[in-house]
């Protein structure tokens, strides 16, 4: 109970913190998270990504990025408390709208377990530290759908929310990676 109550402190100031940031400041960011992602050079062919939401890092720009670059990208679809569903994403055009307030690919659903076949996984988080702690929305949609990933979890992230200690729980899956519009990719 006291680690959940800490979590919530944290979501709380971080969601606020975001809130705050000018519009000017948050399309710059997406704009160097594209440009990070690109940099990368992704193992494999297949990246699982999400279209943020609200004050989230990154933007539809990313996700196009990525499909020019010659990635199939998949995108999340919400099941209820279930494990995540996984789409192809085909373009902005290709989205509906989905439960709280998020953007899903329509058309063909590949079931919970093609995230487990991915190359990389790009993860939204609140924030996340060094140990790969990841604070997400609470839901624990990924936590649920991640146990069995072995490709590299990228939680991303502004810079500042990338910190030294989050409160941890034993269900949480930890990421492998970071990715902020400042330093890129940073391997944990």
């Amino acid at each position: 109970m006291e680690r959940s109550c800490e979590k919530d402190t944290w979501r709380k100031r971080l969601v606020k913190a975001r809130s705050e940031l000018s519009s000017e400041v948050r399309a710059a960011e997406a704009q160097a998270l594209a440009e990070a992602a690109l940099a990368v050079g992704w193992p494999g062919a297949t990246v699982c990504a999400y279209v943020p939401v609200g004050t989230e890092p990154g933007s539809p720009a990313l996700l196009d990025a990525l499909r020019a670059a010659g990635r199939r990208v998949l995108l999340p679809i919400v099941t209820g408390r279930e494990p995540l569903d996984w789409g192809v994403y085909f373009g902005a055009d290709n989205l509906v709208a989905g439960p709280y307030g998020l953007r899903e690919p329509s058309g063909l659903r590949l079931g919970p377990g093609a995230v487990a076949n991915a190359d990389a996984v790009l993860v939204p988080a609140l924030a996340v530290d060094r140990r790969g702690v990841r604070l997400g929305r609470g839901a624990g949609h990924y936590d649920r759908s991640m146990g069995g990933v072995t490709a590299p979890r990228i939680a991303v992230v502004r810079a500042e929310e990338f910190v030294d200690r989050l409160p941890a729980e034993p269900h949480d899956v930890l990421m492998t990676a970071v990715l902020t519009p400042k330093g890129g990719l940073v391997r944990l």
